[in-house]
């Protein structure tokens, strides 16, 4: 008897919209579903928010409440535990019930998005069949500062993210708000997180293709470090510079989570790989993102590594050019982190040091 191998199923890219509450979310898919994005999408809602997109009810359950969307996408409240909706969603896709190229889960605007990060990587059957994309959060220009003083969880979201949406520009002059005090908003951010581009955005208009198809989670060969660019609200962004004023720059916030870049030369595999696996075990849970490119003595290729928490991948890359400088850098967005012993233990992982 011939047994038939499993199927093989196309990864489904994921997108996880976070940002306090009423940050314009809802507003943002809205959008989305006006466009002519040519996918059929699955959009979760958290089981705290309102549906208010113009749907009508297809199929309801105790767990997920499923409604119909333009475009002929589909909207899911989750009311159960996200892995098994997941893998309810996946099941019905499955059997023809349900047809989907790409999920955007939606935060409720008081959630950490950690956990449902980690629920990608940790479940088997969710890790073989999605892809995470980005983590996309939408800061609300107008309250953003006053959420930030708050709301510890409004910080976290920042950390989290791959990319930035500044949301209610456009309401900024009717507000007293002025450039000025947008430019400490966007400084403060930048802090936070120095890895996310950020994207102005006007009305909640923004084209599907700056937030979507964004392969933040790849292993990829190359690091974005650009700490003071933002980006205008375009199909293709072009990153310009922030003019900011003397007395703006350098202003010490008190959030406890922050961005810190650490740089070195070549690095010894065995003593980088050590010092990895201690931190991660002493402070992972303070460490929210982590991305890094190492190079590695004697190693052609650029070793890249990515994590959230205690969940880190590492993978061999592109080979360094022959002109290319063999730098090492690793970018952490944490949560109180001793960093002179991070720095000091990084620097010591360099190969140099055990010649």
């Amino acid at each position: 008897m011939t047994t038939r191998p499993p199927p093989v199923f196309a990864m489904i890219p994921v997108t996880i919209l976070t940002g306090f509450l009423g940050v314009g979310k809802t507003t943002l898919l809205n959008t989305l579903l006006r466009e002519n994005h040519g996918e059929k999408i699955a959009i979760i809602e958290n089981e705290f928010g309102e549906i208010n997109l113009d749907t009508r009810l297809l199929t309801q359950n105790a767990e997920v409440e499923i409604i119909e969307l333009t475009n002929g996408c589909v909207c899911c409240t989750v009311r159960g535990e996200l892995t098994a909706s997941l893998q309810n969603l996946l099941e019905r896709r499955d059997a023809g019930a349900l047809a989907f190229d790409r999920l955007i889960l939606e935060t409720t605007g008081l959630a950490d998005p950690a956990p449902i990060i980690q629920t990608f990587f940790v479940d088997e059957i969710l890790r073989e069949r999605f892809q995470l994309d980005a983590v996309i959060a939408l800061v609300d220009s107008e309250h953003a500062q006053k959420q930030l003083n708050e709301h510890r969880v409004a910080a976290s979201q920042i950390g989290f993210a791959d990319r930035l949406l500044l949301t209610k520009v456009d309401r900024l002059p009717l507000t007293g708000i002025n450039d000025d005090d947008k430019a400490l908003l966007i400084d403060r951010l930048r802090k936070i997180n120095a890895r996310a581009p950020i994207i102005e955005v006007v009305h909640g208009q923004l084209s599907h293709k700056d937030w979507l198809g964004l392969h933040a989670f790849n292993l990829e060969s190359t690091l974005s470090l650009d700490e003071a660019y933002i980006a205008p609200n375009a199909s293709a962004p072009a990153f310009i510079p922030i003019r900011q004023p003397r007395s703006l720059l350098n202003r010490s916030w008190n959030d406890n989570i922050a961005s810190h870049i650490f740089e070195a030369g070549e690095m010894n595999l065995v003593r980088v790989g050590a010092w990895m696996e201690s931190l991660i075990e002493a402070h992972g849970n303070d460490m929210l993102r982590y991305k890094g490119i190492l190079a590695i003595a004697g190693e052609p290729r650029r070793l890249i590594v990515q994590g959230v928490h205690k969940v880190v991948g590492f993978d061999y890359g592109e080979p360094w050019r022959s002109k290319e400088p063999r730098r090492s850098v690793l970018v952490v967005i944490g949560r109180e982190l001793p960093l002179d012993a991070m720095k000091n233990g990084f620097m010591a992982a360099q190969s140099a040091q055990f010649n």
